[in-house]
């Protein structure tokens, strides 16, 4: 699967819901195989050891530079307004 979590390709911003509770917040233009490197401990440092990791919530954007835009103002939410995005229907 590339792209989006759909198979599209396009900047997507997504949040990582990991199994210690916390949420890790990421761009990537295939989601699939960025969750995969987290999941085998190559993603990010913070993800690992921290699994089962799911995928609780992406957007896609028009461009890297909006996606890494909308990454900052997710990571300045508080986290219940980032548990209010990932929600019952964890995406968009």
């Amino acid at each position: 699967m590339t792209g989006t979590p759909d198979g599209a390709a396009a900047w997507t911003v997504y949040l990582l819901r990991c199994g210690d509770g916390t949420l890790y917040c990421g761009i990537a233009l295939d989601v699939a195989a960025r969750l995969a490197l987290h999941r085998e401990g190559k993603g990010a440092k913070y993800t690992r050891g921290r699994g089962p990791l799911e995928l609780a919530y992406w957007e896609t954007c028009g461009s890297k530079a909006e996606a890494l835009r909308r990454e900052r103002a997710l990571k300045r939410l508080p986290r219940e307004a980032k548990l209010r995005l990932c929600g019952p229907t964890a995406s968009r």
